[in-house]
């Protein structure tokens, strides 16, 4: 298995992207530490894993809470000697459906600021542990809309660039520490796309992302 005696962390292990990826994980032999806000769906994710014989622990942690974060990084580090993998897949609250002539700057900035504090966080709070082993990796998820524009999705093109940027910018500083930096990124994932505006038809045909 590609991944046995790994330790990694998955923040957003609730949702469809970070339930996919830590079963993936634990299916090549990790050990899984689940981190999210909500209990109830963490668990659910656990549940399923254990039932597959991996191996999955529960956290309820806040991604955008400074000290929750590092307490987390440090618990994990604590526990089982280190931590090789960190994935951010946590929800940035998008709004869509609105054009930005109408949209309230808050509604437009939450995605980008939800994205961005996240992702140093966790990245860093990993980097922290990964740098005294001299390796690791920290990985997250974008989409297309940080280069190529659609109409009525508010911040979240935006929101995802600004991670590549940043993304960029931890694998420039962390690299000569053995610490590498990755992002996928994906066209959509109809079982994540947080859609009250109705654009999710155009994103099954793949013309406005191709």
């Amino acid at each position: 298995m590609l991944l046995e005696n790994k330790n990694a962390v998955v923040y957003g292990a609730g949702g469809a992207i970070g339930a996919a990826v830590a079963g993936a994980f634990a299916r090549e032999g990790a050990r899984v530490f689940l981190a999210g806000r909500t209990r109830a769906t963490l668990d659910k994710v656990a549940s399923e894993i254990s039932a597959l014989g991996g191996i999955a622990e529960v956290t309820e942690v806040d991604a955008l809470d400074e000290g929750k974060v590092e307490e987390h990084a440090a618990t994990i580090t604590r526990k089982v000697g280190g931590l090789d993998i960190s994935f951010n897949a946590i929800s940035h609250g998008d709004v869509h459906g609105s054009p930005l002539l109408e949209m309230p700057f808050e509604d437009f900035a939450r995605p980008i600021t939800t994205a961005v504090r996240s992702q140093f966080l966790t990245s860093r709070a990993a980097a922290r542990r990964m740098a005294t082993r001299r390796s690791g990796v920290i990985m997250t998820i974008t989409a297309t809309t940080a280069r190529q524009a659609i109409p009525e999705i508010g911040g979240t093109g935006v929101a995802f660039d600004a991670m590549e940027s940043l993304c960029r910018q931890w694998a420039c500083e962390l690299g000569p520490l053995g610490i590498r930096v990755v992002w996928l990124q994906t066209t959509g994932i109809p079982e994540a796309f947080h859609d009250p505006g109705g654009v999710q038809p155009a994103y099954g045909t793949g013309h406005p992302m191709t």
